[in-house]
C-alpha cells in the first residue's frame, strides 16, 4: 500500500511474541489437531440449526428494522459519499487528502471490521444501490426491474475483489487523485449499468463491496433466524447457512489471498528478487497476486474432492460447499495483517476528513484526533495476530467438521475431514510465517 505515514501492516516481530516461533507454530498446529479430534469424538451429529440464537429483546429488533434507523444510515452513507467526492475533485493532491484513506483503509479493512461486529451493512450504506434506486424512481420504474436475468453469482464480486487489491497493492500513483477519480468513477458506472440489466441479484451477490461486506457479516453475532427474527448467534452460523452459489469458492478465495498476498509482497527477498528480474515488476507482482488467489481456490478443491472420495460420495459440488469455511480463516489474516494499519490511518483519515479541501480547516472537529499508541504496541500487535490466526483456523475446522457430517455419511465424515486438516494446518503455518518473516 502506498499510503503516505503509515506503518507496516503488523508492526509486530517474533521478538515480540510470547513465545519462541517454533513453539508457537507447533503450538498452532497441535490446536487444529485437538479441535479436530475432540470435535469426531463429541460432535457427531450436525448441531448449527438455522432457528438457533437468543432473540434480541423486541425493542432493539424493532429498532433495528425501523424505517429511522435505516433512514440514518441512508443518510449517513449519501453524506460520506458526497463529501468524499467533495474532497475527490476539489481537494488538493496530496498526503493530507482524505480520499485514499477513505478507499484503501475505510473501505476495504473498515467495512469488513465493521461487518464482522454488526454483519452486512453495506446494503444499507452501498451509494450504488441508493444511486439505482434514485434512478428507478425517477424513470417510475419498479425496483425488480432488469434487462435479463442474473446467473453468474458471485464472479463478477471476485473479479472486482482481485481489481480492487490490485489497484491498492500494484497500480502506479494508487494514492493520487487522478487515479482515484478514475477508479470511482469507474466502479460506479459499471455498477450502475450492471444493476439496470441485471437487478438486485447483482447488488446481493455481484457488486463487490456487497459481497466483501456480507460475506465477512456472516461472523457477526448478529443475526436472523429461519422465521426472520433478530437474534445474536455463533460465527459460524452465518457461513454455514449461506447458500451454494457461482463464484462462492472464486470470491471466498480472493478474499483470503489477496490478503496472503499483501503479506508476502513485503517479503525481503522476493521484493529483491522482482527488483532485479529484467521482466517489470508490476508484472511479476500482478502475476503472483492472482496465483496467491488461485492456489487457495486450487487447494481447496483438491482437499474437498478427496475428502469426498474418501467418504464415498459424489465429488460435483462438494469445494462450494466447503468455501464457506475459509470465511472465518480469511477474517482472522484480514485482523492480523490489517490491525495496525486500521488503528493508525483509520484515525488520521478521520483527522484528514475534517479538512476535505486541504485549507487548514477543521470543519467536523476531528483535526486534532491521533491515534493510540497503545493500540499499536508491537506486543499487543503480536499477540493479536497469533490469536486471530489460530482462532480463525480452529473456527474453520469446526465449520468444515460441521460441514462434512451434514454432507458425508457418518462413518466416513472423520475420514474425510483428514485432508482439510491438513489444509488447514498448511493454512495457519504459512499465514504465520509471513506474518513474522523476519
Amino acid at each position: 500500500m502506498s499510503l503516505a505515514a503509515v506503518p507496516a501492516h503488523g508492526v509486530g516481530s517474533r521478538a515480540d511474541l510470547p513465545l519462541p516461533f517454533h513453539f508457537l507454530l507447533i503450538g498452532a498446529g497441535l490446536a487444529l489437531v485437538v479441535s479436530f479430534v475432540a470435535l469426531g469424538a463429541l460432535w457427531k451429529q450436525p448441531r448449527l440449526r438455522p432457528d438457533d440464537g437468543r432473540l434480541l429483546p423486541m425493542p432493539i429488533a424493532l429498532a433495528l428494522d425501523s424505517a429511522p434507523v435505516r433512514g440514518l444510515f441512508v443518510i449517513a452513507s449519501l453524506a460520506t459519499t458526497g463529501w468524499t467526492l467533495l474532497a475527490l475533485f476539489l481537494g488538493q493532491d496530496n498526503a493530507n487528502n482524505p480520499v485514499p484513506s477513505v478507499v484503501y483503509v475505510w473501505l476495504w479493512v473498515g467495512l469488513a471490521f465493521i461487518s464482522m461486529v454488526f454483519g452486512g451493512i453495506w446494503r444499507l450504506v452501498s451509494p450504488v444501490r441508493w444511486l439505482h434506486r434514485g434512478i428507478l424512481a425517477l424513470l417510475r420504474i419498479e425496483e425488480d426491474f432488469a434487462l435479463a436475468e442474473y446467473r453468474l453469482g458471485y464472479w463478477p464480486a471476485a473479479l472486482g475483489l482481485l481489481a480492487f487489491a490490485w489497484l491498492e497493492l500494484i497500480a502506479p500513483n494508487n494514492a493520487t487523485l487522478a487515479v482515484l477519480r478514475i477508479a470511482i468513477l469507474g466502479y460506479l458506472l459499471l455498477s450502475l449499468l450492471l444493476a439496470m440489466a441485471f437487478g438486485q441479484p447483482y447488488l446481493r451477490r455481484g457488486d463487490p463491496f456487497t459481497a466483501w461486506s456480507s460475506l465477512y457479516g456472516t461472523l457477526s453475532p448478529l443475526g436472523r433466524r429461519a422465521d426472520g427474527r433478530w437474534a445474536l448467534r455463533t460465527p459460524l452460523h452465518g457461513p454455514l447457512e449461506l447458500a451454494a452459489a457461482p463464484g462462492l469458492l472464486a470470491v471466498t478465495s480472493v478474499m483470503l489471498g489477496t490478503t496472503a498476498y499483501d503479506g508476502f509482497s513485503g517479503e525481503t527477498r522476493w521484493y529483491t528478487f522482482v527488483q532485479s528480474s529484467s521482466i517489470p515488476a508490476r508484472l511479476w507482482e500482478t502475476g503472483a497476486l492472482v496465483t496467491f488467489s488461485v492456489v487457495v481456490a486450487a487447494s481447496l478443491y483438491a482437499a474437498a474432492v478427496v475428502s469426498a472420495r474418501l467418504a464415498g460420495v459424489s465429488v460435483r459440488g462438494v469445494a462450494t460447499s466447503f468455501a464457506p469455511t475459509l470465511i472465518p480463516i480469511a477474517a482472522g489474516y484480514l485482523v492480523a495483517h490489517y490491525w495496525s494499519l486500521w488503528v493508525w490511518e483509520g484515525t488520521h483519515g478521520l483527522a484528514k476528513m475534517s479538512d476535505p479541501l486541504g485549507t487548514g480547516a477543521n470543519w467536523l472537529g476531528t483535526g486534532g484526533v491521533t491515534p493510540s499508541a497503545s493500540l499499536i504496541a508491537p506486543g499487543l500487535v503480536a499477540t493479536i495476530q497469533v490469536v486471530a490466526i489460530i482462532t480463525g483456523h480452529v473456527l474453520g475446522v469446526v465449520a468444515a467438521h460441521e460441514r462434512a457430517i451434514t454432507l458425508f455419511p457418518r462413518r466416513a465424515a472423520v475420514l474425510g475431514q483428514v485432508p482439510l486438516l491438513v489444509l488447514m494446518v498448511g493454512y495457519t503455518v504459512g499465514g504465520l510465517t509471513l506474518l513474522f518473516s523476519s
